[in-house]
Parts: structure tokens; C-alpha cells; sequence
């Protein structure tokens, strides 16, 4: 827990929000480095148990679903946009959603520092051409950078579970996107989902139901200066989005 804490690099006049609190080992690593921590746990049989360990070192606990959490209520305190740095380790089932819906609806979290399976990791941090690259991997690269900073073996937990598992950084860009403001941003992502969603044709193929109009298409390939054959794992966050600026969302 205290390696998870140092790479997060917090400390004194930092905020950190954890999410899956649990009964609060993580958290203590976290409020050890003099950030001011607030710890959020959903299952109410542990908040109890978790007030009582971390309450008495100043963390602020708050019972509540991250997925259905009110974040900018929660997080108003902070310091302005990208104020604030999440810790956690995430379960497998909520680890890429909750990533997302972060990155895309609360610009108050500046950083994250969070722990999943070991294939998640890599999708999450993967660049275009790696065999993790996926509609994940375009929509973190959208926002942000990632890399994979460490692995953590199931040795480390109890019960051990039969995955590895890998803490990712996610740190969103700082100078501006990668992409232009004018670009559809809901557009981009239906792009990248359709051509993600049947990765083993070329991408002009598994657009085709989401842009019927093939010449309309064609020409937009031309335009994004895309290659007719290339696959949705080729592209990265940049070629989508000229291919979204080439090819008009349905009127």
C-alpha cells in the first residue's frame, strides 16, 4: 500500500479521493504522506469499521456507488480543475467504466493512480499497434496519458486470486487535447466503438452500417489521409479524429 501511495506522488496540500476504501489499508498508506484524503466505500457493512481506523488520522470517509456518485458535489472543494488525485483499487467489473465516465464528466480529477487486472492495465496505457489497443485505449489517449508503472502479483492478496494485476498512471494533458475543441466529441467515440466493434475488418468495412454512404466515406478516408485497408488498431487518437472532422455525423 505504501508503494501504491509513493507512486502517486501526493503529499502535503494534496487531494486524493479513494475509491473502494475497503477497511482502510490503502487509506492509511495514502493519509501517511500528508495529503488530505477522502475515502469513498459502498458497502455499508464496512464504513463503521473504516471510520473507526481513519477517521482519528483526518480522512473524511463518504458511504456511496463510484459509479452513481454525485462527483461534482463531492469534489466542489477542490482545487479547481484537475485539483485532485484518485487512488484506488478497482474491481475488474467497474475498473474501464468508471475510468471513462471519470475522464470524460469530471475534469476536477486531475490524476489517477489505480490498480486493475494486468490486461485492463495494458489496455487502458496501450498506444495505437499493440495488440491491447482498443476503444479504451483512444478514449484515455483522448484525454490523457497512461502508462503501466508497476505489476503487482496475486501472491500480495489473500484470498490470491488467479490474475496479476498492474497500476496504471493516468495524467491528463496538461497543454490541451491532442485533438482540436471543434471536433464531435459524441461522433469520435461512435466512430471508435463501430470500428472497434468488428476489429477484424478494415475500418472502411466496419463503419459501413454507421456510414452507409460509401462514397461519402471513401472520400472521407482520402481527406483524414487514412489508408482505405487500415484497421481500427492502426489508427490513434488523432487519425480518428480527423476521420470524425472528413466524415459528417448523419444529419
Amino acid at each position: 500500500m505504501r508503494r501504491v501511495a509513493r507512486l502517486a506522488g501526493v503529499g502535503p496540500g494534496d487531494r486524493v479521493v479513494e475509491v473502494g476504501a475497503g477497511v482502510g489499508s490503502l487509506t492509511l498508506a495514502l493519509a501517511e504522506t500528508g495529503a488530505s484524503v477522502t475515502a469513498v466505500e459502498v458497502d455499508g457493512r464496512l464504513v463503521a469499521a473504516l471510520r473507526s481506523v481513519v477517521e482519528p488520522v483526518g480522512v473524511t470517509v463518504v458511504q456511496g456507488d463510484a459509479m452513481r456518485l454525485d462527483w461534482g458535489a463531492l469534489l466542489e472543494a477542490g482545487a479547481g480543475a484537475g485539483g485532485w488525485v484518485l487512488v484506488a483499487n478497482l474491481p475488474y467489473n467497474i475498473a474501464t467504466p468508471l475510468v471513462a465516465d471519470l475522464l470524460d464528466g469530471v475534469p476536477a480529477i486531475g490524476r489517477m493512480l489505480v490498480m486493475v487486472q494486468l490486461e485492463v492495465g495494458e489496455r487502458l496505457a496501450a498506444r495505437a499497434g499493440a495488440e491491447a489497443y482498443g476503444a479504451v485505449s483512444v478514449k484515455v489517449a483522448y484525454w490523457a496519458t497512461a502508462a503501466v508503472v508497476g505489476r503487482v502479483p496475486s501472491t500480495v492478496f489473500w484470498p490470491e486470486p488467479s490474475v496479476e494485476s498492474a497500476l496504471v498512471d493516468i495524467r491528463r494533458h496538461a497543454g490541451g487535447r491532442p485533438v482540436a475543441d471543434d471536433i464531435d466529441r459524441d461522433w469520435l467515440f461512435c466512430l471508435v466503438a463501430a470500428g472497434f466493434g468488428q476489429r477484424r475488418k478494415m475500418v472502411r468495412r466496419a463503419l459501413a452500417a454507421t456510414v452507409p454512404d460509401g462514397d461519402l466515406l471513401a472520400a472521407g478516408f482520402t481527406c483524414a489521409g487514412i489508408r482505405p485497408d487500415a484497421r481500427a488498431e492502426e489508427l490513434d487518437v488523432s487519425a480518428w479524429a480527423r476521420l470524425a472532422r472528413c466524415v459528417p455525423p448523419p444529419s
